[in-house]
């Protein structure tokens, strides 16, 4: 794993020497074995022509690789520790669970331009959590029909409304005609009532498309443009970083890929640490008791990771994105695992689909962050909250 991802090959080779490999060859800085398998987890057709079988070691290995052989590169470090590692004969399952960066490298690439503090100023929400949501139906709603459920969204109270990642620039509601729209109603509800809501706008798409759809938003006074990062690559993340002034919502569709075969992919810390020095401001974590894959567990570890810094000293943390499936059930277990509230809760359903409407999905959920913040139950809390009785009501038998 040092060699090949270093200077190393399977044979010496000219102009290889000491002195060259003293410089930029990684060190293997820790090696903690592990109970060894009978089965492999991943088939490998080099063993078998080695004929090479069980038992199958495993062991939790730390590397160290010189910043020199990288330098301030985003993919190339992205190749570094999690490229052709995936490939090697000689390994039957692989997963990267951490990258570290020193201080001096990781100011190297952009901080979060807003990050949580910059989205709590933008919003005006000081203190607790952000309370956003997402548009329901994901496709097919026209860019009026976009515009008249947003306004509803921003009637009802929320901080932050979000396109879904499946809806960029569609045909029925092209992303030139759905800003436009869209920002006519932000402008006039925060003429009316003088608070700000974020959109964040789905601009996913290649290089120049982003930065136009971009520059659309700000010019139409939006705050914060969305990208399905794994998608767009991390060249077009740092590229639309440097292009734009507003936030970079980065969703993670996709990740589960890289995540969910425990041999194989990436864990959230290495996968968090790649797009933070990309510059994103907010990075989904999904959310606790919800509809996806991932443990409580992993959910509550990817919302520390995000708030963590990168490097001793550095103030760089990104705002953790609660989502999937949660509603004002969720908000106590979200509070007490993560003992935070600087993070975004989203909630579709739970909100939109509140038998009281809109404004009672919103109501219940803000009910229920009061509830979790005082320490107070919530069927207790409810009692004096009929939007949050309802919501228990409804979505209870649902969970």
């Amino acid at each position: 794993m040092a060699g090949e991802q270093s200077s190393g090959t399977f044979v010496r080779v000219a102009g290889e020497s000491d002195a060259l490999r003293a410089k930029s060859r990684a060190t293997i800085v820790a090696v903690a074995e592990e109970d060894s398998v009978a089965t492999p987890s991943l088939r490998s057709a080099w063993l078998e022509r080695q004929h090479i079988g069980g038992p199958y070691r495993r062991a939790r290995v730390t590397l160290a690789f010189p910043a020199d052989n990288i330098g301030a590169n985003l993919p190339t470090l992205a190749a570094t520790v999690a490229g052709n590692l995936y490939d090697l004969g000689e390994t039957t399952g692989l997963r990267l669970l951490d990258v570290r960066v020193p201080a001096s490298w990781r100011q190297l690439f952009p901080m979060p331009l807003h990050g949580v503090a910059g989205t709590r100023r933008l919003t005006g929400v000081a203190s607790g959590p952000m309370i956003g949501t997402i548009i329901k139906p994901n496709v097919g709603l026209t860019a009026q029909e976009t515009a008249q459920l947003v306004r509803r969204l921003c009637e009802a109270g929320v901080d932050f409304i979000k396109d879904d990642e499946i809806s960029a620039n569609p045909l029925h509601a092209p992303i030139q005609e759905r800003v436009r729209a869209v920002m006519a109603e932000v402008r006039a509800y925060r003429e009316r009532s003088g608070k700000n809501v974020m959109i964040a706008f789905n601009i996913t798409d290649e290089v120049d498309a982003m930065r136009r759809h971009a520059d659309l938003v700000e010019r139409e006074g939006g705050s914060c443009v969305m990208a399905s990062v794994n998608w767009c690559g991390f060249s077009g993340i740092e590229t639309l970083r440097r292009a734009t002034p507003l936030v970079l919502h980065a969703h993670r569709n996709g990740y589960g890929m890289m995540s969910r075969e425990p041999a194989l992919g990436m864990s959230f810390g290495a996968y968090q640490t790649l797009w933070r020095l990309a510059g994103v401001d907010h990075m989904h974590v999904h959310g606790l008791a919800g509809k996806f894959a991932q443990t409580d567990d992993e959910v509550i570890a990817s919302a520390r990771a995000c708030a963590a810094p990168l490097a001793p000293g550095l103030a760089d943390a990104v705002l953790p994105a609660f989502s999937s499936g949660q509603w004002a059930g969720t908000a106590p277990v979200t509070f007490d695992a993560v003992q935070s509230d600087d993070l975004l809760f989203m909630s579709g359903g739970g909100m939109l689909g509140h038998p009281g409407g809109v404004a009672a999905g919103v109501a219940s959920v803000r009910q229920a962050w009061d509830a979790a913040r005082s320490g107070t139950q919530l069927r207790e809390y409810a009692k004096h909250a009929p939007e949050l009785a309802a919501a228990l009501d409804f979505f209870g038998g649902r969970t």
